[in-house]
């Protein structure tokens, strides 16, 4: 039985521990439990059933008195450092939300510091493991429609009222799309595309509104280093077409035809004949014992028990994160980031 570490008890975090990890109860404990508000602290701790000595207003605290295995983050990025840093000095295994952390600086010293301990560090890029996206992948890598030439991947939500993102924090931080949302959808593309970003152009921006204080919208291209390309669209102020979460609009076009999921769901395939039109092909659904966060979380608990590496192990997410914050020096600078020198300057 792994005994874990809770840090951050609202929000996500209470997702976390009401609908993902109650699945997981036969593998894993929570023994302890981090949260600065109050009321969240005592509704999380009750339905835990933790005693009050298992219960932190701070994470020094909760990391100098709780005997735990691994951690888990689930609070704001900007305080993702301060909690890995306080799980390596304990030498915890960590399985953290995405990003890394709020800052391209953070991020590196982040994974300098946890692979110069050799501790084991999962990010959570859920998204990848939805039937939607499995289905999609599997078209791809069964190479019926040749080689990929372009992705194109576009988020819209209509978050135009303050607060319709859930969290406060997402609505008042810098780059809120990027760092909040972006962050899922280049990782997506370096999925599907199957090679890192090697360079991105575009612009992120926040026109007049009532709602975010940071930049909501964005366009960007980027060139993949297998020579795929892409673009991407994201917007926070959607009052037209949504794609919004698990809706997200991603197409492959391929030598052979193309493959899209749109915000029903369903993965299309479509093959253009010269002189006989358009075929399109319905894609049975890849479904997997545990999917999304769950997903996730088997596979961390996995690779402690002595399993296989995840896919979104530390070392390979640092590459998403590159992306993120190579999209916010592109837009910030007007110029076309070489993401692939920022992230050999990181790893070093």
């Amino acid at each position: 039985m792994h005994r874990c570490l809770m840090i951050g008890a609202g929000g996500m975090a209470g997702y976390w521990i009401r609908s993902v990890l109650p699945a997981f109860r036969d593998r894993m404990q929570i023994v302890g439990l981090v949260d600065l508000r109050p009321d969240v602290l005592r509704d999380a701790g009750d339905f835990l059933g933790l005693p009050d000595a298992a219960r932190f207003s701070t994470m020094e605290a909760a990391f100098d008195r709780v005997e735990a295995d691994f951690c888990i983050v689930v609070i704001p990025p900007a305080f993702h450092e301060e909690a890995v840093m306080r799980a390596v000095d304990r030498r915890l295994a960590i399985l953290s939300e995405k990003p890394i952390a709020d800052r391209w600086e953070g991020c590196v010293r982040i994974y300098r510091a946890v692979t110069a301990a050799g501790l084991k560090m999962q990010v959570v890029q859920n998204y990848r493991f939805t039937p939607r996206i499995l289905t999609l992948k599997s078209v791809l890598d069964r190479g019926e429609l040749g080689r990929p030439h372009y992705v194109i991947a576009r988020f819209a939500a209509d978050y135009r009222r303050r607060g319709a993102w859930g969290a406060a924090f997402r609505h008042e931080i810098p780059h809120s799309l990027l760092v909040e949302g972006s962050v899922h959808h280049f990782d997506q593309i370096r999925n599907l595309a199957g090679a890192d970003c090697e360079r991105i152009a575009g612009w992120e921006w926040n026109p007049p509104n009532d709602s975010f204080d940071g930049e909501c919208q964005a366009l960007f291209t980027m060139r993949m280093a297998n020579g795929i390309h892409a673009a991407y669209e994201g917007n926070c102020l959607a009052g037209g077409t949504q794609n919004s979460w698990h809706q997200e609009l991603y197409r492959v076009e391929c030598e052979g035809g193309a493959v899209a999921v749109d915000r029903d769901g369903i993965v299309r395939v479509f093959r253009h004949t010269p002189g006989q039109g358009m075929r399109v092909d319905d894609v049975a659904p890849v479904r997997l014992p545990h999917e999304g966060h769950a997903a996730i979380v088997a596979q961390f608990l996995d690779w402690l028990d002595g399993g296989p590496e995840p896919p979104t192990v530390l070392r390979d997410n640092l590459r998403s994160a590159a992306m993120l914050f190579g999209a916010i020096e592109a837009s910030e600078g007007g110029v076309t980031v070489d993401v692939a020198a920022k992230l050999r300057a990181a790893i070093g």
